[in-house]
């Protein structure tokens, strides 16, 4: 387990490229905050969050599989994982920002620029909305 990242990950690395070249700059891993969001959106008050499909329990996804060794460990680890997520997400949202949840499976390749499009929009719709007071 010592090899497993937490920051930098292959799937954040990719997102971060790809909102970038779209000209959006951001904060990675901020401390400050519950959580410690992938990724910062001050100027749109957004936080993305880039999630392993396994660490963080995503339900119903084909890779989200627990280990037939250790289960009740297994399931433990995973349902803490599930609770400290949507504590952070809930203060976050409480605090006014929004927050978005970008699984790994979502970045598979068939589908990969489509969802972050949708992801891209998803960012840049929030500061409208703000600034037109509908949120």
């Amino acid at each position: 387990m010592s090899r497993i990242r937490s920051v930098d990950t292959k799937p954040e690395k990719f997102v971060r490229k790809y909102l970038f070249s779209r000209g959006l700059r951001y904060r990675k891993n901020d401390k400050r905050y519950p959580g410690k969001p992938d990724l910062v959106f001050p100027k749109y008050k957004t936080m993305v969050f880039v999630n392993g499909c396994f660490w963080h329990g995503h339900k119903d996804c084909m890779d989200f599989i627990i280990p037939k060794s250790n289960t009740d460990y297994w399931l433990k680890k995973i349902a803490q994982n599930i609770d400290r997520d949507s504590r952070n997400i809930l203060l976050l949202n409480e605090a006014g920002w929004k927050t978005i949840i970008l699984w790994e499976c979502e970045l598979k390749p068939n589908a990969k620029y489509a969802r972050l499009a949708l992801l891209y929009n998803e960012i840049i719709v929030g500061i409208k909305l703000y600034k037109d007071g509908l949120m």
